[in-house]
Formats: C-alpha cells, sequence, structure tokens
C-alpha cells in the first residue's frame, strides 16, 4: 500500500551539531516547528540516504519519545527504507538496541534519548545515529550530518496516522515493514550468553541481597527480567522499575549525588551486600558495596584483572582502553597482564574502532560508562552483572573485593568536580587562558606540587590513522598526580567545566583516607593554576564524584 509522501519546506535551524552523543536540546527545544524533522533529514542525507536500509529505533521514554518515534518511522518510509525494527512501545535501551544493529544486520539505528540528562517538559531530549557497528556514528559521519543541518531546504515524511507499537507483531507503513520486538528479549539471551548464570542464582540462594535503582528510567524492565525473574532476586530488589516519561522527576544519573537513596541504604547499618544503579538509556552503572562505593575508573581496573573468572571472557583480554580523563587504574592492570591500554577522548565512539579491529576487549570511561566487545556501547546492566559473576567466584564482599585490588595494584585516588552551567564566555576563557599557560608550566610548583608536564590531548587512532585534537587539558606533577580539565558537550545550557583529580597511593596504610583528603594538594594546585573560582565566580563545584 503506497502512502503520500510530503515535501515540506524549511531552512536551517541554528545550532544542530551532534555531539560526543548525537544532538542534546531542551524537550522544548526538539518540539518546534521543523526542528526534529530538520535534523532526521539531515541524517539520512549525512549517511547516504535510506532508501533500501534496515534501521532499529528505539529511546529511554523519556517525554516526547513516543511521538518523536512516529516522526522517525514516518520520514524512514518515506525515505525509502525497508525495514524499521523497533522496540515496544518505541522502547529500547542503547545497548539493547545496539546489540540489535549488530545481530540483525542493521545499516544503522536512530536512539531517542539524552542519556542521563533529566527529562519532563521541562528536561532534555536527544537523538543520536549509530552505524551498522552498533556504535554511535563516528566524527566523520556527525560533521556531514551538521554540514547537512546547514544547507537543508527540504524534509520528506508520509502523510499516515501513528502505528501502534504495543504489541510485538510485523506490521506495514506504506512499503515498509515495521517489525516490533520485545526490548528486553534479545538481550536477556545475549547476557546469558556472557555470564555463569548459575553461579549468579547459586549467589542469591546463599541468602546475598542486593538492591538496583532503575531510577525510573530504561532499565527498570530489563533489570527486572534478568535480576528477579531470570537469577533468582527476591521480588522488590530492583526499585523504582517503572520508566516514566520524567524519570519521577528525579535525575536518572548514576552516581552518589544522583542516586542518594541507594547510598543512604547501602552506608547503613541494615545495607544488603550489594548496590547498583543505571542512567536514563541504560548505558551507564554505578557500583556500590556494603559501606564501599567504587568508582567508575576502579570498576573497569577491577573487571579487567579478574576478567577471566567470567566464561564470556575466560580466554583473556586482547586489550583494554579508557578515556583520557578517567583514572590510571586499569593501566596498571593491563600492565600487568601484559596487554596493551589504549587512551582515547572521551566518547564512546572512540572505541568503536579498536573494538571492531580486536585491539581491546574492554573499554570505560570514568562518567559510569563500562562496556565490551558484546556491543558498541557502554552498558550499565552488563557492568552489574558482571560484578555480581565476578563476586560469585570469588566469595568475597565488595569492600574485601577492593582491598584486595588495591594491595595487589595501588589506590588510585580520584574525584571529578562539575562546575555547572558555567556563563559560556567565562569557561572558554578560562579553558583559553589555561591553553595559554601550557608551555610554560613545567617546573613549576603549585600547592607542593611540581609540574612534570602540560599539553592538550590530541589522538592518534592506531586503527584508521584519524586524528582528534583539542581534547582536553592535561598538567601532569611528578610523582603521578595529574589534572585533567575540559568543557563537557553532554549538556544543553551554559558550559560544564569538568575538573579530573588524581594521586596514586601505594601505601597500603593510607588506602582508607577520604578521596577530597588525599587530594587536596591536587585541588588546590589545580586552583593555584586555573583560577576556577575568580574566572568562573563560583566557590565551589555543583557536583562532585
Amino acid at each position: 500500500m503506497s502512502l503520500s509522501i510530503k515535501t515540506v519546506s524549511t531552512r536551517p535551524i541554528a545550532g544542530q551539531k551532534p555531539g560526543t552523543s548525537g544532538l542534546r536540546k531542551k524537550t522544548k527545544v526538539f518540539q518546534e516547528p521543523h526542528f526534529l524533522e530538520n535534523f532526521i533529514q539531515s541524517i539520512w542525507t549525512g549517511i547516504g540516504g535510506v532508501a533500501g536500509k534496515v534501521l532499529v529505533l528505539g529511546g529511554d521514554g523519556r517525554h516526547f519519545n513516543s511521538q518523536a518515534a512516529q516522526v522517525v518511522l514516518r520520514m524512514a518510509a518515506a525515505g525509502g527504507a525497508k525495514k524499521v525494527i523497533v522496540g515496544k512501545r518505541a522502547l529500547l535501551s542503547t545497548p539493547a538496541a545496539s546489540n540489535l544493529i549488530r545481530t540483525r544486520g542493521a545499516d544503522g539505528g536512530i536512539i531517542l534519548s539524552a542519556s542521563h540528562n533529566p527529562g519532563g517538559p521541562e528536561g532534555d531530549f536527544g537523538v543520536k545515529y549509530n552505524t551498522a557497528n552498533g556504535g554511535p556514528a563516528p566524527e566523520s559521519v556527525t560533521e556531514r550530518i551538521f554540514e547537512a543541518t546547514k544547507t537543508i531546504t527540504e524534509y520528506h515524511i508520509v502523510d499516515s496516522q501513528d502505528v501502534g507499537l504495543r504489541i510485538a507483531e510485523t506490521v506495514m507503513l506504506g512499503d515498509m515493514e515495521i517489525e516490533i520486538v520485545d526490548p528486553v528479549e534479545d538481550y536477556a539471551a545475549m547476557m546469558a550468553g556472557i555470564f555463569d548464570f548459575a553461579a549468579i542464582k547459586a549467589l542469591f540462594r546463599s541468602g546475598f541481597k542486593m538492591r538496583f535503582d532503575a531510577m525510573h528510567a530504561v532499565t527498570g524492565p530489563y533489570a527486572t527480567v534478568l535480576l528477579e525473574e531470570e537469577l533468582g532476586a527476591p521480588p522488590g530488589t530492583v526499585i523504582n522499575a517503572i520508566p516514566l516519561p520524567d524519570f519521577g522527576q528525579g535525575h536518572p544519573d548514576p552516581n552518589p549525588i544522583w542516586a542518594k537513596p541507594l547510598m543512604d541504604e547501602m552506608m547503613g547499618d541494615h545495607a544488603p551486600d550489594f548496590g547498583a544503579a543505571s542512567d536514563g538509556d541504560g548505558d551507564r552503572n554505578m557500583i556500590v558495596g556494603k559501606g564501599c562505593y567504587v568508582t567508575p575508573s576502579d570498576s573497569l581496573a577491577v573487571l579487567a584483572a579478574n576478567a577471566t573468572l567470567v566464561s564470556g571472557y575466560s580466554g583473556g583480554l586482547k586489550g583494554v582502553a579508557r578515556s583520557m580523563p578517567t583514572s590510571k587504574a586499569v593501566d596498571r592492570v593491563a600492565e600487568s597482564l601484559g596487554i596493551d591500554c589504549f587512551e582515547t577522548p572521551t566518547g564512546w565512539k572512540f572505541f568503536g574502532n579498536l573494538l571492531d579491529a580486536g585491539r581491546a576487549t574492554l573499554c570505560g570511561e570514568e562518567s559510569a560508562g563500562t562496556g565490551s566487545d558484546h556491543v558498541r556501547e557502554k552498558d550499565g546492566l552488563w557492568a552489574v552483572l558482571f560484578w555480581l559473576n565476578v563476586l560469585a567466584v570469588r566469595k568475597c564482599s565488595v569492600a574485601d573485593l577492593m582491598t584486595s585490588h588495591w594491595a595487589s595494584y595501588g589506590r588510585n585516588y580520584y574525584s571529578r568536580h562539575d562546575y555547572e552551567d558555567v556563563e559560556s564566555d567565562a569557561a572558554n576563557g578560562l579553558v583559553d587562558h589555561l591553553r595559554g599557560q601550557l608551555a610554560d608550566l613545567p617546573g613549576k610548583t603549585f600547592a607542593g606540587l611540581t609540574v612534570e608536564s602540560a599539553d592538550e590531548f590530541a589522538y592518534d587512532d592506531p586503527v584508521d590513522g584519524s586524528r582528534s585534537e583539542g581534547q582536553g587539558l592535561r598538567i601532569h606533577f611528578d610523582g603521578g598526580a595529574r589534572v585533567v580539565m575540559r568543557l563537557s558537550g553532554t549538556g544543553t545550557s551554559g558550559a560544564t567545566l569538568r575538573v579530573y583529580l588524581e594521586r596514586l597511593e601505594t601505601d597500603p596504610a593510607r588506602f582508607g583516607i577520604d578521596p577530597q583528603e588525599a587530594l587536596a594538594e591536587v585541588i588546590a594546585a589545580a586552583e593555584a593554576i586555573a583560577g576556577i573560582r575568580s574566572r568562573t565566580g563560583r566557590a565551589a563545584p555543583d557536583v562532585i564524584t
């Protein structure tokens, strides 16, 4: 059945440059006339059209998710797409979407999400295009998309009613097939092929208790099926399990600040043995034991050190990779294992080439993202299952596992200080001022620390030879401490200045110090060098993780 295709005249709309994870704006901006349609048409242009192609579509269920999915379907049909595989109710976690793209041989996919950003009518929305390998579009593709947004004059959309997406079935929209799938089924099968479910079931039967906070985001259904139904965790293990358009008026970012109720429970007298949380679209994670918070950097290092205990990685790791701001804890594990450790810019797309080329198996970012070569995205629930599998084999607590790990590799004290919604000119001025100092910093002493080297990070991809510059300012001190500063691309207003602070401690007697105390000299040196207070007017960071 053919449908009428409407050609709508439009003009370029400013501000449609994709960031490290697609385009994110306030929801109200995406709802403005032509804004979403312009960007989707520009994606089609940037990838050479969708005629005859198979796409995957889904999102995290935030406000405007359902309406945006209908627009994408109608525009895909207008572009001549052969088929779209979409999750029921237009829901798919980001790692589940990546898996579907890969296992179904799709040409790419559209993920509707602003990840860990707040949702609702006053919150944020986002659109990301993933390529055929299941990972975020590389810079070469996002640049073509951006160029298309600057010259667009019309878009094409079929004139039709909304497609019902509540039942797993196959329907037609004109000549385009739409396969509506259970969003959890394929993902759960993949997890069963990686982890020892029998060992994890035995762990729960032994009386092991955990709490998983889905934060009213997309991983609620995934965690309920896997943890409670498949693995036998008691009912109620998963809390805030129903995805809500505004995430229950919460901030779906799994860290000690935004997941405070979980942190309070885990630090209390009657804490369960293990706690975890995931974010809006299911690609981030937080790991916490009874009285023991695990930083994302430490989590990556622990998983690398214990990977051969998990059946899916029993043959060992090909290599590991971390984003540049992530602590060097995993570097020490890689050195011990005799494998490569790659340092990339922030943004999961930079791991894709390494994974595709078989150069790395595990990857991680300090911003609560960990993943492996099973998909081409970070994967929150995968990380939680990995931890459960390791604990089931090691038969110890999270705190004991961390103590053992630090005894072997040392402790990389680490913290990130976020200055949010800084006036853009002030933030850029601070970075420009610091950039101008880099060449003169080596040999100078600040707050008792002497600068060993300072530079602006640039990355030469070892697989395709591409170069990415301007990826963050690094200051290394004698003794291994360092400061990294960069402006984040995940916000939707103003600028977020991220300051990353790190210091290695090898004395076991000093492994129990509060991180902010352990990093006091590094924090003071960062302020002395950059003048954050005077240049931003901020007396302290908005968020410390």
